[in-house]
């Protein structure tokens, strides 16, 4: 089946999470930063105008307690002389009649109350700015009007709206040109793992992401990945290397098996044909075996958690050891010592595969070493770890092919009349890891001596 065509369209900037992300923080700061200004805005306009109003009614109150009545008799001599000697100030005095009496601005609509006048004018020179001001109808029916300029008022709320202006340009022109900058530098480095992974999909499983050496996000998720790549790679040799190590054993076995079962068919005597089919049997449970072995190395490697973990006691271990292999042992010509430690010791696992990495042990010792060998099983506690020793005084194993061993289906050319499946190693090493444990091989003088480091309970 021919794999997706896989596109290596790069995704645009501004479609991309980063964008959005540094877009909508944008956002977030434009709004906050025009709130913050808007109001300390409002306040500062709001004292202005306070203080505007109060000076207006100041004037206003002054000059009606200068003129001792609110009528436009009384108030004409008293305006005259303000206008000549207030110029911050606007001052009209009307009649009845909408008749200016004395000023310094054109007439009004005799309004009452305070009043925004978008422009006035001195008589001379001609004088255009916003008044705020207030009116009172008097008792004659004329009309008196104090006011004062209005432009500062009038120029800070310009420049609060020119500056909540600026304010959002400058946000957004800040907002777009970095998230596209910061999209850009991120997509680079999406791309460059985008790429990579396509490169993998290829087949270049040898392909790693580089490291900026910068301690991101960026450098660990790269680090991981190619923690992640390093251990497929690792497996899909370890598959590959099964793969050879089966078709390569299996040969013999399934080999064996064909040639007597031709002799059984073609055989007429009948005991020639029943000892072709028991030899058959037994080809057969071998090439059984290796596949059972290699299922259940399967299922032990790809575990994540011990099954059936409880604590164990090694003594108990121990003696199940002596139990099944003191009188095999005896009858191939070895010597098996078990020594439990005192005081026992309590492990935490399962029962069953600590028995098992055990016994592959004792059977590997057995079956490749010379007759008069000494086997000994026995632990020692450290602080932190219980310690199990498998020695042996037989031929060893050499140093180059210590690390060889513990391969699926590897079996040593001095190990090849040797039964076996090339698997015991690898189920020892698995059970081990799975536990939390570390295995090493080393030199007995003579003979090797195996090391598995457990952490006790």
């Amino acid at each position: 089946m021919d794999m997706p065509q896989m596109t290596t369209r790069r995704l645009p900037v501004f479609r991309s999470s980063s964008f959005r992300i540094v877009a909508l923080f944008a956002g977030c700061f434009l709004v906050s930063g025009l709130m913050v200004t808007a109001l300390s805005g409002y306040r500062s306009q709001a004292l202005l105008s306070r203080q505007i109003t109060q000076a207006v009614a100041n004037e206003r109150d002054e000059a009606f307690s200068e003129a001792q009545g609110q009528d436009v008799s009384h108030l004409s001599p008293v305006i005259k002389e303000l206008v000549q000697n207030e110029p911050g100030f606007y001052y009209l005095l009307q009649d009845a009649q909408t008749h200016a009496v004395t000023s310094n601005m054109l007439h009004l609509r005799p309004v009452a109350g305070w009043r925004w006048l978008s422009w006035t004018h001195r008589t001379l020179p001609p004088d255009r700015h916003p008044v705020i001001g207030y009116g009172t109808v008097l008792r004659d029916g004329g009309y008196f009007f104090v006011g004062i300029d209005a432009t500062p008022l009038q120029s800070l709320r310009r420049g609060l709206w020119l500056t909540l202006a600026w304010n959002s340009l400058i946000f957004l022109l800040i907002g777009l040109g970095g998230g596209f900058t910061l999209s850009r530098l991120v997509l680079g480095k999406i791309e460059t793992i985008s790429m990579t992974a396509r490169e993998i999909m290829r087949g270049d499983i040898s392909r790693r992401l580089s490291l900026n050496a910068t301690g991101d996000e960026f450098d660990h998720l790269a680090g991981s990945l190619n923690a992640m790549l390093d251990r497929n790679e690792a497996l899909i040799a370890s598959v590959r290397q099964v793969s050879d190590d089966i078709a390569h054993d299996m040969r013999r076995p399934l080999a064996r098996l064909g040639q007597h079962l031709d002799k059984a068919m073609e055989t007429l005597h009948p005991e020639i044909r029943d000892s072709a089919l028991i030899r058959a049997k037994a080809d057969l449970h071998d090439a059984l075996e290796i596949f059972s072995s290699l299922l259940r190395l399967a299922q032990i490697e790809a575990g994540d958690r011990v099954p059936d973990a409880a604590l164990c006691s090694v003594k108990n271990l121990f003696d199940k050891i002596r139990y099944f292999y003191q009188a095999v042992a005896e009858d191939c010509g070895k010597i098996l010592v078990v020594s439990a430690p005192e005081p026992d010791v309590m492990i935490e696992g399962s029962r069953v595969l600590l028995i098992q990495m055990l016994s592959n042990l004792i059977e590997n010792a057995i079956n490749h070493s010379p007759p008069s060998t000494r086997i000994v099983l026995s632990a020692e506690l450290d602080k932190t770890a219980i310690v199990f020793a498998v020695t042996d005084t037989g031929p060893g194993i050499p140093l180059a092919e210590r690390e060889r061993v513990f391969e699926k289906m590897v079996r040593l050319d001095s190990s090849r009349t040797v039964p076996g499946t090339g698997l015991g190693l690898s189920m020892v090493r698995a059970i081990v890891r799975l536990h939390g444990g570390s295995i090493r091989l080393q030199d007995n003088n003579p003979g090797l001596r195996c090391e598995i480091t457990l952490p006790k309970s």
